[in-house]
């Protein structure tokens, strides 16, 4: 039997034939997932930002943004932006697992935006902005309950608010306008990201099973405002 993401039935993600290569990584964004492969999709507020937190990870084969969660086929980027078709802007993310564990991508996730603002983050408004995470097997769906049940009592430890954050599985993933596509990396960009980190750091969760060195988190430094604009394009290396 064909997996879903060839058969066209509903899915994390809906490659298609037009879609060409990674600005950065130089990968081919309509490539099947090898056997090693995973994928899942991750709303952080504007996808521009979290999109290149993300690429810059080891082990991170391919990112692209696009639109999630919704109740409209294919909607536009100005659909989206209406609020009446309830999408959020997601970054769906394809990695090598033996590279790299979900554990790697959730730490990243919870870390580099505030999963308690609701249809928001920072000065961007809409449930478009919303924070969520679809995953595309059960035990991404465990790992991803596990991981915010810890960061909310990590938390709790502030005395912030109740994480919002949407866990969802099998969400289908629709591929936003070229243009966005790497945006950060594209000459002429405008370096905009709204994201609001908590400053809390996950920690080792039930399940969780990191794979990537302290080095590589040394890269991130959320107590610095717009940390992810300020990072290099290029993928983090794990070379001493």
């Amino acid at each position: 039997m064909l997996p879903s993401w060839l058969t066209g039935q509903t899915t994390p993600s809906q490659p298609s034939s037009d879609q060409g290569r990674h600005v950065v990584l130089g990968t081919a964004l309509n490539a099947p997932l090898m056997d090693d492969h995973e994928e899942a999709l991750f709303g952080c507020g504007c996808f521009w930002g979290a999109e290149k937190g993300f690429w810059r990870l080891p082990g991170v084969v391919s990112t692209a943004v696009g639109y999630a969660g919704g109740k409209v086929e294919n909607p536009s980027y100005e659909q989206v932006c209406s609020g009446r078709t309830g999408h959020s802007e997601v970054v769906r993310v394809v990695w090598s697992k033996t590279a790299i564990d979900f554990s790697d991508l959730l730490k990243l996730f919870w870390e580099c935006h505030n999963p308690t603002q609701g249809d928001q983050q920072g000065n961007d408004r809409g449930s478009q902005y919303r924070s969520a995470i679809y995953t595309s097997t059960a035990h991404q769906a465990e790992l991803a309950v596990a991981s915010r049940d810890w960061y909310q009592c990590a938390l709790n430890k502030q005395k912030t608010a109740a994480i919002t954050t949407e866990i969802a599985a099998d969400q289908v993933f629709f591929r936003a306008e070229e243009y966005h596509q790497q945006y950060l990396a594209r000459p002429g960009s405008r370096p905009y990201c709204s994201a609001m980190p908590s400053g809390v750091l996950l920690g080792d969760f039930e399940g969780g099973n990191y794979k990537l060195p302290s080095s590589v988190w040394s890269h991130y430094d959320w107590s610095i405002s717009h940390c992810v604009l300020r990072g290099d394009n290029s993928p983090i290396s794990l070379k001493a």
